[in-house]
């Protein structure tokens, strides 16, 4: 009889969803909410690919656009016995795509177990997603999952429904995608120049040219060369290289490089000890603790080139990626299987910070899988440094509780200024409004508490929630 009433009640969205539940702080919330909902969408860090906007592709099925993209939503479906192939995902690795029967079909596996997402984060997206984008009335279930695609379908043949004016329906005033290095940002250029009115800029990733213990790091660095037409066969070359490759980055929009690694543990070698290692990775002679000290000490160059060229630095530690290697062997990365681990920031970035921490210009956003480091260890560091920002719960902590608490751990030492402004990190377009409101209810809810306690006048709480959603992306990105 559950399931019945599931079925066959009518499905909508409560206005006051995520707002506190006691009467004062709600009231409050659902005021200083008024003021910040309708703003655009900053969306400084994504995965969205350019060429979707670039040539207004048509999205070809729910599955494709809603499902196979979104890890959050698979990883919990492959938990439950689900294979991802039958999911679409990694389609390129694996080399199976799915067709319209396929689609149709992992539709249905996901709708038999939307139970699986009661609490999560991912439930709230999909929910809004589907009763606010979609129109759907109906909650999935085995029962409804038929209907709800076709409706779906239906309005994926709509031209309203194209990357472009999705855009301009949600209104994204900028989105950032992540881009390698050696990409040549054609489709960005081809935006540039036709004068789109949306921003969409390319983000500078270099991680993997950063890390010689990689068995293809010889041949990145060699692609690294071809596409800046200098010679990387020495370490000078090969920081001449990447300097290049930043500037092309930068001239064709981008406004931050982004960094990801086991750790943020920097050091700074000589140019001799550097060259040395260096040599020695092109000819795989170097040692394990060669390749970690040498990428340890590229981050350290990382600020330096960001100090110079005036890109926005992000690190986002405390991932062990792939955990499963047949899963990565079969579908490739980002299916679902990094998982979170614990990361240490004080002392591995003094090095770092020593030299560049107070340098003019310099902006450096910390963000973390390691809730435990935001309190203890980012929020004070970016509460005296010039140079830090904390980054906003991303990627696994991107939840409701984990937003909250990061709120009360960081603004205690922090401040509201000192932090970054939401981050989706998706590939998940269609989520990306359903993220912001969210984070914008909960910094809303907080603030009220902080009212309720005459803590906060609600003018300045209504002040910082707009400076939360408008101000301090564009300031902390440089935008």
């Amino acid at each position: 009889m559950a399931d019945m009433a599931e079925t066959t009640a009518a499905w909508t969205l409560h206005p006051d969803r995520m707002l506190p539940a006691e009467p004062t702080e709600r009231a409050i919330a659902r005021r200083l909410y008024s003021h910040v909902k309708d703003l655009p969408i900053i969306s400084p860090h994504g995965h969205v690919p350019p060429e979707w906007i670039a040539q207004d592709l048509p999205f070809h099925d729910p599955t494709s656009l809603l499902l196979s993209p979104d890890h959050y939503v698979c990883r919990l479906l492959h938990a439950d016995g689900v294979d991802l192939a039958d999911l679409g995902m990694g389609a390129a690795t694996s080399g199976r795509a799915l067709d319209a029967d396929g689609a149709r079909r992992a539709w249905r596996i996901f709708c038999e177990r939307w139970p699986l997402y009661r609490g999560t984060p991912s439930r709230y997206w999909m929910e809004t997603e589907l009763v606010e984008i979609f129109g759907v009335t109906q909650r999935p279930s085995a029962q409804t999952a038929d209907a709800i695609y076709d409706q779906i379908a239906a309005c994926l043949a709509d031209p309203a429904y194209r990357p472009r004016a999705l855009m301009d329906r949600f209104d994204i005033a900028l989105i950032a995608t992540t881009d390698d290095p050696c990409d040549d940002l054609r489709h960005h250029r081809a935006l540039a120049d036709e004068g789109y009115p949306r921003r969409v800029l390319p983000t500078f990733r270099p991680d993997r040219y950063l890390e010689p213990a990689r068995p293809d790091w010889p041949a990145l660095v060699a692609a690294l060369g071809h596409a800046s037409g200098i010679d990387t066969g020495r370490y000078a070359g090969y920081l001449a290289a990447l300097e290049n490759r930043r500037a092309y980055f930068k001239d064709h929009g981008a406004v931050s490089t982004d960094h990801s690694h086991a750790d943020v543990v920097t050091l700074s070698l000589t140019d001799a000890e550097a060259s040395a290692i260096y040599a020695a990775a092109l000819a795989g002679t170097a040692t394990e603790q060669q390749c970690t000290a040498f990428r340890r000490h590229m981050l350290v160059e990382m600020a330096r080139m960001a100090v110079e060229d005036g890109l926005v630095m992000t690190l986002h530690p405390a991932v062990a990626r792939n955990h499963h290697t047949a899963a990565f062997e079969r579908f490739g990365a980002d299916v679902g299987f990094d998982i979170p681990i614990s990361v240490e920031f004080t002392r591995g970035l003094q090095p770092l910070l020593e030299r560049f921490g107070t340098a003019a210009g310099f902006h450096l956003v910390l963000f973390t899988l390691d809730e435990t480091t935001f309190s203890r260890e980012i929020a004070p560091l970016a509460g005296v440094y010039p140079s830090v920002y904390a980054g906003v719960p991303w990627w696994f902590i991107d939840a409701p509780e984990a937003i909250r608490r990061f709120r009360g751990a960081v603004t205690e030492t922090a401040g509201f200024s000192r932090t970054s402004g939401f981050i989706d990190d998706t590939r998940a377009f269609c989520s990306i409004p359903a993220r912001h409101d969210m984070s914008r209810r909960l910094d809303c809810g907080f603030l009220a508490r902080l009212v309720a306690e005459h803590r906060l006048d609600e003018d300045e709480a209504a002040d910082t929630a707009y400076d939360l959603v408008a101000t301090n992306p564009r300031k902390v990105f440089k935008l």
